[in-house]
């Protein structure tokens, strides 16, 4: 099985948090490369707003250069979790999930 990193870094202001297959010292001196992103493909109803704002951001991307001054850190996981987008200051999330309705009593 490929091994899966989360990477965490700065971008204008906020905090991301994206899921990746392959991280490599690039080319670019003071880089970092990103590269095989990994997003959950979901047909139909939209379940994590978060989610699909990244993978529309990053729709196109082959591979991401972060400066390495802008990481802030680079796990190995066993799973992917959720993503998230986040002020650097507040930490809190810049897209919020849909409120989900309880289940009816009956």
């Amino acid at each position: 099985m490929k091994k899966l990193y989360k990477i965490t870094f700065f971008n204008a202001g906020k905090i991301y948090e994206l899921y990746a297959r392959k991280i490599i010292s690039g080319d670019i001196w003071g880089f970092t490369e990103i590269s095989e992103l990994v997003f959950d493909v979901n047909e139909g109803l939209v379940v994590d707003p978060t989610e699909e704002r990244l993978r529309d951001e990053f729709a196109n991307t082959k591979v991401l250069h972060l400066p390495m001054q802008s990481i802030v850190r680079i796990e190995e996981v066993d799973r992917k979790g959720q993503l998230a987008i986040r002020d650097a200051t507040t930490g809190e999330k810049v897209v919020t999930p849909f409120p989900v309705p309880m289940k009816p009593l009956r």
